[in-house]
């Protein structure tokens, strides 16, 4: 089994429950959850919006790969309502570093980033692990924080 840590976010529609459902989804499509933090309540990051973002970290054990992890929570991230115009846009690049200043983003009803698998280290164009941006990002670090100080 693999241990991996989710970022989950939300702000579009009813949030806690995107962000519920998502965690019922990932327990049912991917694996394990073993922690959960509390809801941490943030302003949208990297872009203006009016509507405010839930967020959450979970814990689970998984068997997956973390490229077919990657594709069971779009998978899931599709069945709770992302569409291609919430997605993230990034720079066309075929390097595997692409410059993170000129990503776009854009409100969403869920979002599920893979933070932390293992010890594992990926950089390709497709998956980032540890995700790239996750310690900048107050909302991510938090709810992280409270798992691992729980273990």
């Amino acid at each position: 089994m693999h241990i991996v840590y989710l970022g989950l976010g939300s702000n579009l529609g009813d949030r806690e429950m995107n962000i519920r459902r998502a965690i019922e989804m990932i327990g049912e499509q991917a694996g394990i959850v073993e922690a959960q933090s509390a809801l941490y309540y943030s302003e949208p990051w990297g872009f203006e919006s009016e509507h405010g973002f839930v967020n959450a970290v979970v814990r689970i054990s998984t068997t997956l790969t973390p490229h077919r992890l990657l594709d069971v929570t779009q998978r899931i991230e599709q069945q709770l309502g992302k569409t291609a115009r919430h997605a993230t846009e990034r720079p066309n690049s075929k390097s595997q570093t692409s410059n993170l200043n000129s990503i776009t983003y854009h409100d969403r009803p869920i979002d599920i980033d893979i933070l932390l698998y293992d010890d594992l280290t990926i950089n390709t164009p497709r998956l980032k692990i540890p995700h790239p941006l996750m310690q900048e990002r107050p909302f991510v670090m938090e709810p992280l924080k409270q798992i691992l100080e729980e273990k």
